[in-house]
């Protein structure tokens, strides 16, 4: 299965020179911990990198600084990760784990913005692939008893 068709195509994102202020009330209307920050070169979206929560309290807050002053540009994680849509799941995740992410944003073949994917996402895809087993291995145990009932 690919990362595209579990990643969530409903992106919320900003641009670099979006302030703090204005990309933190962003994430309070969208009821979520992180922005794609994104360059618009040809009218496409181009992940440039994310802009988490926790960036805006340990860059801006703690330090006092005047969220309306500084822009998203300033404050995001300057290395971009970033998924193609045909990637497998268990790539993903191994990419994740490696360098410590909760969220990729994923892309199509040209690099442009097509969704993101969260820990979230995979946690509830193994969640059902789990369920799913333990489904089979029950039904297999009562139709092991209707055999050795039946004598088939």
């Amino acid at each position: 299965m690919a990362i595209g068709e579990i990643c969530s195509r409903e992106v919320v994102f900003a641009r670099r020179d979006t302030t703090i202020k204005a990309a933190a009330r962003l994430m309070r209307e969208s009821h979520i911990g992180s922005l794609v920050v994104v360059d618009e070169p040809d009218g496409k979206r181009i992940p440039a990198g994310i802009l988490t929560d926790r960036d805006i309290v340990v860059a801006v807050v703690a330090l006092g600084l005047n969220p309306d002053a500084i822009q998203v540009g300033d404050v995001m994680g300057q290395e971009l990760l970033a998924v193609r849509e045909d990637a497998g799941i268990a790539e993903t995740a191994q990419l994740m784990r490696l360098k410590g992410v909760r969220r990729l944003p994923v892309t199509d073949d040209a690099g442009a913005l097509v969704g993101i994917v969260a820990a979230d996402d995979l946690l509830k895809l193994l969640a059902e692939e789990l369920s799913a087993l333990a489904t089979m291995v029950s039904r297999e145990h009562k139709r092991e008893k209707d055999i050795r009932r039946t004598g088939f």
